[in-house]
């Protein structure tokens, strides 16, 4: 059986840097009040002509050359993300076209903040059938065109930024664990009967009358998100362990064998919980949410290419990652580097 590996990684975050102390200007909040629950200095939100496919571009073009292939070489691309361009058709056959491919399938994924270890099992899976040889995997969100950035709406406004980054995944023959890159495993879970503590309720067909959206909807405000936070902590803390335990059993590893964690980025607090329960050594986890907050489906490969750049992330090193959101669902996976 095939194997794959991740051979590339980039990413982009909007030049505009938002500060806590600019959303105190526009909202009744502080940088304190902000931090201390979810350790979020300063997010990029982009400007009004952006889309997220124009993010995932930029991401992706890095990737592409970080990874030493020629873009031809692509015969998948996987796009996870919730906020796209337009309702239809899906993101990814807007970003195919800019950056110059054509025939291949363009898929999206819309499984949130699990969404690029949604994709990364996709492409893990369609490696090893043979069907397809180098995938493309971005995820990418532009969230500042669509929060309530009121006081009513902070509690979620002061969490979200824009961003991207993306990966190439390529076939590859595994010779020795211990050596060489390879994704070793992923895991995926969800549990819709939550699916409201964490949700946009319009515009969808689900509302119960004969339109996607009116203007009493948008007078109540449902097409921005809402969130139950306590519900949203004590679930992403308790299944994030979960499904890590499950893939360091799965693959006869330790918590002490794996050189980095690599969590979603939603919350500070959440993660060091999770480092707290399963007593993982702080310099062990590498974080972003300070300087970017939650980019959803991009937090994980935006952290891959930073820790790169910070010299955390090496050849050879033993990644583990997980990632827990909206829906619910939630994932795990670990590769080596």
């Amino acid at each position: 059986m095939y194997s794959s590996e991740i051979i590339g990684c980039g990413m982009y975050v909007p030049e505009k840097v938002v500060t806590n102390h600019d959303l105190s200007k526009i909202m009744d909040t502080t940088h304190d009040w902000i931090v201390q629950r979810s350790g979020i200095e300063e997010r990029r939100w982009v400007n009004d002509e952006t889309s997220t496919s124009d993010l995932a571009l930029v991401a992706c073009e890095e990737a592409i050359k970080n990874a030493g292939i020629d873009k031809s070489e692509i015969d998948c691309l996987l796009f996870a993300t919730i906020s796209p361009d337009h309702d239809f058709p899906g993101n990814a056959c807007f970003l195919q076209p800019k950056l110059g491919l054509t025939d291949i399938p363009a898929i999206d994924i819309r499984q949130q903040c699990s969404g690029f270890l949604y994709g990364m099992s996709v492409a893990d899976a369609f490696i090893k059938s043979g069907q397809y040889k180098t995938i493309l995997l971005v995820g990418a969100e532009i969230h500042s065109k669509g929060l309530d950035k009121s006081t009513k709406g902070r509690d979620v406004a002061v969490l979200f930024g824009d961003g991207a980054g993306a990966v190439v995944i390529r076939r590859t023959d595994v010779t020795d664990k211990t050596k060489n890159s390879h994704i070793f495993s992923t895991h995926l879970f969800a549990e819709g009967s939550n699916a409201k503590a964490l949700w946009t309720a319009a515009p969808g067909s689900g509302l119960g009358t004969s339109q996607r959206i009116s203007m009493q909807d948008i007078e109540n405000g449902l097409q921005y998100p809402s969130m139950n936070g306590k519900k949203v902590f004590a679930n992403a803390v308790r299944r994030m362990c979960e499904c890590l335990m499950l893939a360091l059993e799965t693959n006869h590893l330790k918590l002490e064998d794996i050189d980095l964690f690599l969590f979603h980025q939603a919350n500070l607090r959440i993660n060091q919980m999770l480092a707290q329960e399963l007593k993982i050594p702080e310099e062990k986890v590498f974080n972003t949410i300070m300087k970017y907050g939650n980019t959803t489906a991009a937090t994980i490969p935006i952290g891959m290419s930073e820790a790169v750049k910070a010299g955390k992330l090496k050849k050879g090193s033993l990644v583990a990652s997980a990632a827990f959101g909206s829906g619910f669902t939630w994932a795990s996976s670990i590769y080596r580097w």
